[in-house]
């Protein structure tokens, strides 16, 4: 078993492939992984054990029939719980949610299955995706695997936590404010946030409409890549869907380079607040690209400053739209239905029952943004500066090809440590959350531990919208020469479980 959860994604496929292994042993070594150390981790909200081994025999059958098999087929992966799964249950981490079961499958899970993907179950999250830690879910908080007591990054910190435990080869995760980039950073694991529109939005539980975003985690950027190209392209139930072809996300992780390519460093992405070992490791990797050819351009985005204030203006705005469906007379949970409240009184109480601390504050928040005589000097102001910061990123791209900073500011922090503190909550996105408000693509990938606590750094690439393909280019680069500096894997060195 170990041997098999070790492999990447791209090993287990072309084992798979070649019948050297079939794709229900590699499903069993990774349920038998999950009964193992899931109840420390936390991962998993929902484990499919009958239908994640249906799915893996379909493969073994193609395979004896002579079917030629994808570039995935067979390979297990966990899934966010945000994304609808007809037949089991789709929570987005919410009492509100408890138990319902989707009629429907998500596009994204549509494609997943059309690629033969093995889907292990669904992986805990903050609540509505509203979170930086995965302590905001209503089941309880994820653990780091490379430290238990520590958070694994949010909101996907679920999907993080089953790669970074072997769990799963392949995860999927959503982005609203870094909520794929960050949960890499803090395991030492790889996310992506794809162009906004390259992944189809349709059946993924809507938090924030402008921002959101599915994209791909693993543990290697060819991993991630394989991944992209399976669930990324046009899909008409999503009107905001970007119908162009897919970039060529796979050959660029097949031949990374760096050489002749000219490297962005803002300014705005370090100071008071980051973690020494943080800057250190950013760096110590801005040497390293420089030592593989790659041009330095020191850039100032001066509206950068201000994406933290406009995000969290912008984002509750659109949730308190979005999430006024959970009303208690539709589906999901319902309270106060015994015949004596009115509509409006059930509708009260199912809220008030059914949303989490974290989920009402940004209700809360953004009903006052928009409300009669607030919109234009809050909601309408942040849109303004939202501009800015894109005109800003444009700026940078005539003069750089990729942005690179520190994922996040801080390593993974306790369990706890935030929990009474949102504004310390919300700067663990500071450099994740200007790309989301752009519409920009971004990868996070790991580029070493921090000294003072041998805790994971992430690397952000930053590139422009659907240049999604330089983000590998880069990352794949970055990741064979670290791989060649310390003789192995960086995951290699977390904590057994």
């Amino acid at each position: 078993m170990t041997d098999i959860i070790k492999l990447t994604a791209a090993e287990t496929a072309a084992k798979i492939a070649s019948g050297e292994l079939t794709a229900v042993a590699v499903t069993e070594a990774h349920l038998a992984r999950i009964e193992a150390v899931d109840e420390k981790v936390h991962a998993f909200l929902h484990v499919d054990r009958e239908g994640a081994l249906a799915q893996a025999r379909a493969v073994d059958e193609k395979r004896e029939r002579g079917e030629k098999l994808g570039p995935l087929a067979g390979v297990p992966l966990a899934l966010k719980d945000i994304f609808t799964t007809e037949g089991i249950p789709t929570t987005v981490g919410s009492k509100i949610l408890e138990g319902w079961i989707p009629p429907y499958d998500a596009t994204l899970t549509q494609r997943l299955k059309a690629a033969d993907v093995v889907i292990l179950g669904k992986t805990n999250m903050d609540e509505f995706a509203m979170g930086s830690s995965t302590e905001n879910s209503a089941y309880g908080p994820t653990g780091n695997p490379w430290d238990l007591t520590r958070i694994p990054g949010g909101s996907g910190g679920g999907s993080s936590a089953a790669l970074a435990s072997y769990q799963a080869p392949l995860a999927i995760g959503t982005d609203t404010g870094g909520s794929i980039r960050q949960p890499a950073a803090v395991t030492g694991t790889v996310g992506v946030k794809p162009t906004y529109g390259a992944v189809s939005r349709y059946g993924m539980v809507a938090f924030s409409s402008s921002l959101d975003q599915g994209g791909p985690c693993a543990r290697t950027v060819l991993d991630a890549a394989l991944l992209h190209e399976v669930i990324a392209g046009h899909d008409p139930m999503d009107s905001t869907s970007i119908d162009a072809p897919v970039p060529p996300v796979v050959e660029a992780a097949r031949n990374g380079s760096v050489a002749g390519m000219r490297v962005g460093v803002v300014k705005q992405f370090r100071g008071e607040g980051y973690q020494a070992g943080v800057i250190q490791r950013f760096d110590e990797s801005v040497e390293l690209l420089r030592e593989l050819g790659a041009e330095i351009v020191e850039l100032d985005c001066p509206s950068f400053d201000l994406a933290l204030s406009a995000y969290y203006l912008i984002a509750p705005s659109e949730c308190s739209s979005n999430l006024a469906r959970f009303d208690g007379l539709r589906y999901g949970m319902r309270t106060g239905d015994d015949g004596g409240h009115s509509a409006e009184e059930v509708t009260s109480l199912t809220r008030e029952a059914g949303f989490g601390d974290e989920v009402k504050r940004r209700i809360m928040l953004g009903t006052y943004a928009l409300s009669s005589g607030y919109y234009d000097a809050y909601y309408g102001s942040a849109q303004k500066v939202r501009t800015l910061i894109k005109q800003d990123f444009d700026t940078a791209f005539e003069q750089v090809d990729v942005i690179v900073s520190p994922t996040t500011p801080t390593t993974a922090f306790p369990i706890g440590e935030r929990a009474d503190d949102p504004m310390a909550m919300y700067l663990a996105d500071l450099c994740t959350i200007p790309t989301n408000l752009a519409g920009n693509a971004a990868m996070s990938l790991p580029c070493g531990l921090a000294p003072e606590d041998n805790l994971p750094v992430g690397l952000q690439i930053i590139a422009p919208v659907m240049k999604d393909d330089r983000l590998y280019k880069v990352g794949a680069a970055v990741e064979a020469a670290f791989v060649e500096k310390w003789g192995h894997p960086l995951l290699e060195e977390a904590p057994s479980l």
